[in-house]
This record gives C-alpha cells, sequence and structure tokens, in this order.
C-alpha cells in the first residue's frame, strides 16, 4: 500500500497528539509504514471494570483509534477519518502491565476503508489476542 501524502507520519502523530483520551490513557503511538500502526498503553487500576480487568470500553476505545490511524496514514492531505462501524470480539479477560493494538487496513478506499485490529498483552502467548476489531473509517475532506 501506498501513502498519498509524503508527509503522513507527521500529519498522523501530530492528529494523535491531540486526541485527549489517549494522552489520558498514557498511549503511545508507533507508525510501522502506510497502513500500518500499533498503540501501545499501560494497565491502570482507574480503568478497569469489578473485577480488576481492562474495561471492555477501554480497549475498545484504543483499537478503534488504532483503526482509525492505520487508514488515515493512506489518505491524502486534505482528508481526516471518521470511523463509520466496527465490530469487537473481547476473546480473553484484558489482564497484563500493559497492551498493544495492532491495525492494518485491509482493503483501503478512497472514502471507506476496512481495517482489522488485535489488542494483545504480554500475560498471553504472542498469537492469542486480548480482542480483535474489523472496522470501517472514513476519509472526510473538509471545504
Amino acid at each position: 500500500m501506498d501513502a498519498q501524502d509524503v508527509n503522513y507520519r507527521e500529519k498522523v502523530q501530530e492528529s494523535f497528539n491531540r486526541q485527549v483520551v489517549m494522552h489520558t490513557l498514557g498511549a503511545e503511538l508507533s507508525i510501522q509504514g502506510p497502513g500500518i500502526v500499533s498503540i501501545r498503553f499501560p494497565f491502570q487500576p482507574e480503568y478497569t471494570q469489578q473485577n480488576g480487568y481492562i474495561h471492555a470500553g477501554i480497549a475498545t476505545t484504543v483499537l478503534d483509534s488504532a483503526c482509525g490511524y492505520a487508514a488515515f496514514t493512506l489518505m491524502p492531505p486534505e482528508a481526516d477519518v471518521l470511523t463509520v462501524e466496527f465490530k469487537v470480539n473481547l476473546l480473553r479477560p484484558a489482564m497484563g502491565e500493559h497492551f498493544t493494538a495492532r491495525a492494518r487496513v485491509i482493503k483501503p478506499g478512497r472514502t471507506l476503508s476496512v481495517v482489522d485490529a488485535a489488542l494483545f498483552s504480554p500475560a498471553y502467548a504472542e498469537d492469542k489476542p486480548v480482542a480483535t476489531m474489523t472496522g470501517t473509517i472514513m476519509a472526510i475532506v473538509q471545504p
């Protein structure tokens, strides 16, 4: 996949830096290349549910951002992104000292892109995600 914006790394990082929720979670973005990103965040007890696992809403939030930024790497300079829809599978209790969401664009498009993501924890084997997401991300152009 090819990026349409030669400055996509800077554009994506700058957008990520404006996301207050990612800052609140202590999340860090890593851009592996066009169509591929990861977001890592530490375990924090204030984001757990009643059993002490990271809340599904927090896991979903990070997966959603990873999907959006993976798609954003492929968009033209004048575009921005919004999520149209997503499906999440919660596969295991979200426990561990940190988590990494990895997202990859499956089908890029001029308006809609489909992205797959998975959330991993060192508490489980490398091939055993805590949760997965498939999302549809829309390119928007401000007039």
